[in-house]
């Protein structure tokens, strides 16, 4: 088993107390009527660690919000299912676009016999950076960065990590091919 993974034995689950919290604060979002952007950004300001300019389409599936944060000017699309674990958050850059049902876990299961009879699971962080756009129903793994400026395809499953200004994609994700990179000075003077 790899060593920068997090473990969490069996009689640690559901030792954490913030279920209830969260659950609430979930289901209130998840059943607001549409056109209440202020409550909306009031409960995703609870349930994240940072969530500024944040624009959530529901339903909305998380674990362990106060692990996950946000960038500026965020857009995620309905379906999203978003799990950190402790000892490893999640962090998604600015101007970042989640399209729908995409998944994006922090935790795993150990692929040895032995070691899963040990371990309930373990988990490895996942950073994504400025300016990613990810497709629908991609799969983020545990313990990826994805880079500035890159394209992850519609379905992928992200299973190593992807660099900067790259259209990747396929099971497991690839890198197709390079992106001409974004001049940094003009990228944001329409949307800052």
């Amino acid at each position: 088993m790899s060593h920068d993974l997090v473990n969490f034995p069996f009689e640690d689950l559901g030792t954490e107390t913030h279920w209830k919290r969260e659950g609430e604060l979930l289901h209130r979002f998840n059943h607001l009527p549409y056109g209440e952007a202020q409550e909306r950004a009031a409960i995703l300001a609870e349930l994240f660690a940072q969530a500024e300019e944040v624009i959530i389409t529901p339903p909305l599936a998380i674990a362990r919000g106060h692990l996950i944060r946000f960038g500026r000017k965020v857009f995620i699309n309905y379906n999203a299912q978003i799990a950190a674990a402790p000892g490893a958050p999640i962090t998604i850059g600015h101007h970042t676009i989640i399209a729908p049902n995409v998944q994006i876990q922090t935790g795993t299961h150990p692929v040895d016999p032995t070691e899963r009879q040990k371990w309930a699971y373990c988990a490895k962080g996942i950073t994504i950076g400025n300016n990613v756009w990810i497709g629908a129903s991609a799969i983020i793994c545990a313990g990826v960065t994805i880079g500035d400026h890159s394209v992850i395809g519609a379905g992928s499953i992200v299973t190593r990590d992807i660099p900067s200004c790259v259209l990747a994609g396929g099971n497991p994700a690839r890198v197709i091919r390079e992106l001409t990179p974004p001049d940094e000075s003009t990228l944001y003077a329409l949307n800052p």
